[in-house]
């Protein structure tokens, strides 16, 4: 199998690069210049659609422990009711096109929130600049998905520094850079001692459900999801433990037909809750019982930043192995572009 023929665009070099990516993004978010302050927050906003959205959902998960103010990451055209002028509100679109982040952007305007953006250029960017707002920018040239280290890491410099968070940032995100560069040619091989390639082989002809741990793994889960869906052209779902525990557990009894089309991945942090743990062992002896394919995700790393980000790029890897194993070019979002071309048709 030739993944040079199958991945036209090159989406391998954009997984392999990842470090680089942070690296460079480090160097964006030490830098950040901000012309105005930001005083009084009792509440932040991050608006924002696929890849910029997951951002926001890591930054409210690394940050959780942190954060003195509720975080709300909203993926709609509208912002909740309670949005003032005490509210910080991040608009986040990579291309700066995303018409429901643009919508929110107008509406958190409208409010007198305070607005920061985080884009490559687009309309957002002519948006902040027409009203003296800041903005980060960030490079362009990569799909969405493929820049997460872009949309999350300046906003990490971002929160500390208007939220005064007491955390040697720099320094942990350097060690976590370090520690993504030593995995990558591992991950990159396509043979068995590489265990995202494994696992791709046992799992890219199913219907893929990934459980994680709420406030530990439950925002990684979507991340990998979204993976799945978009450079393997694979269907996959989410939930979490404990809350799958009080409903969906009880759906793997009927159309027990239908099981063999399921892996479940279980995504287990090092610092897990103990009865959450304990949860997670429980629910997957139930499972073996009715005989579900499962499958175990723990990753290395010193710290929960690192961790963070090691599941992060196992997730990248393992999408992309699950893309080239169904011979299907990781790169291109026919549907996404599809459905967007017909809103655009049916305007006004």
């Amino acid at each position: 199998m030739n993944k040079e023929k199958i991945d036209v665009e090159n989406m391998f070099q954009s997984i392999y690069d990842f470090p680089n990516q942070m690296e460079e993004a480090i160097k964006i978010g030490k830098n950040i210049n901000l012309s105005k302050k930001y005083k009084n927050i009792n509440s932040i906003v991050l608006a924002g659609m696929g890849g910029s959205a997951v951002g926001g959902d890591l930054l409210s998960l690394i940050f959780g422990k942190y954060l003195t103010v509720p975080f709300f990451v909203s993926r709609n055209y509208t912002l909740p009711n309670w949005v003032n002028e005490r509210t910080l509100v991040i608009c986040s679109s990579y291309s700066g096109n995303t018409e429901e982040t643009l919508s929110v952007f107008e509406e958190a305007n409208s409010k007198k929130a305070q607005i920061i953006g985080i884009t490559t250029g687009g309309e957002l960017s002519s948006r902040l600049k027409k009203n003296s707002l800041d903005e980060l920018n960030i490079p362009p040239g990569l799909q969405p998905r493929a820049a997460v280290g872009f949309s999350l890491i300046p906003l990490m410099f971002l929160l500390k520094r208007i939220l005064d968070i007491d955390v040697p940032l720099e320094s942990i995100l350097i060690d976590t850079t370090k520690l993504i560069f030593s995995l990558r040619e591992k991950y990159s091989l396509q043979n068995s001692r590489n265990n995202s390639f494994s696992l791709a082989q046992k799992i890219y002809k199913k219907i893929v459900v990934i459980y994680g741990e709420t406030g530990r793994t439950d925002k990684l889960a979507i991340r990998i999801k979204g993976q799945l869906c978009e450079n393997s052209k694979m269907l996959a779902y989410t939930n979490e433990i404990p809350e799958m525990n009080h409903n969906e557990i009880v759906g793997w009894e009927n159309n027990s037909d239908y099981f063999d089309y399921y892996a479940v991945l279980w995504l287990v942090e090092l610092e897990s809750h103990p009865r959450n743990l304990e949860r997670i062992n429980i629910t997957q002896d139930i499972l073996k019982k009715i005989n579900i394919d499962q499958h175990t995700i723990n990753v290395s790393g010193d710290s929960f930043i690192e961790r963070v980000f090691h599941f992060i790029y196992f997730g990248d890897w393992l999408s992309y192995w699950c893309a080239i194993l169904s011979e299907s070019d990781p790169t291109p979002v026919t549907k996404i572009n599809f459905l967007k071309s017909e809103l655009e048709s049916r305007d006004g």
